[in-house]
């Protein structure tokens, strides 16, 4: 159940990314709606594409953070990686806020989300973590791993350098918090199969050093 539903929000992303790449090549010379957000630095209109995957990710780093809050009696690490993942919301919300977009985790309580993927998802990652220390380890490197994945896939076609510089900063971080949780996991006589990454990709980054950032 927990893998089917992290697998429809990875594909919510890019069917979000695909419908929205359609509309802007159907704006003719414009290159996007005459009424999308431009960014005061580069005074270039965001793509469709752009602007959901900017929600998409706010509320997708806001369910990183709730979930490891409900999961923190089972070990400090997800109180400090759940830390982290405020500052990644925080990141996503200021760019939002730059190019005039709503906010779709606004006046959302822990563990409430507009987007009913994620919400049935973060019901099923909780359910799943708090059935014992191993389980919790392996919600926080699959949150990861979907993370790694969907932030990949949103840098496709990026014409904005603040939000790739973010994605890349979110990415950093969510390679350390992978890192972090796997090799828990795996002190704990854990295994854990890839689901987002390929299998190369996924080792590449648990058998690296830690990177600087959060």
């Amino acid at each position: 159940m927990v893998h089917h539903l992290v697998l429809k929000a990875g594909l919510l992303l890019s069917m979000a990314l695909s419908v929205a790449c359609s509309a802007d090549s159907g704006n003719g010379a414009g290159g996007g709606p005459s009424a999308a957000p431009v960014g005061a630095s580069s005074g270039v209109a965001l793509s469709s594409s752009e602007q959901s995957s900017l929600a998409f990710i706010r509320e997708e780093e806001k369910l990183a953070r709730d979930v490891y809050a409900a999961l923190a009696a089972h070990d400090p690490m997800f109180t400090n990686i759940g830390a982290s993942e405020q500052t990644h919301m925080d990141a996503i919300a200021t760019l939002l806020t730059r190019y005039g977009l709503g906010d779709p985790a606004v006046g959302k309580a822990a563990g409430a989300f507009t987007n009913p993927t994620l919400q049935s998802l973060y019901d099923a990652l909780v359910a799943s973590g708090n059935v014992s220390y191993a389980a919790a380890l392996t919600v926080g490197v699959e949150i990861e791993e979907l993370d790694i994945h969907d932030i990949d896939a949103a840098r496709v076609g990026l014409s904005h350098e603040d939000i790739a510089t973010t994605y890349d900063n979110l990415t950093r971080g969510s390679r350390n918090h992978l890192r972090s949780f796997y090799a828990k996991l795996k002190a704990a006589g854990g295994t854990y199969s890839p689901k987002h990454l390929d299998a190369a990709a996924f080792e590449a980054i648990v058998n690296s050093e830690t990177e600087r950032g959060r």
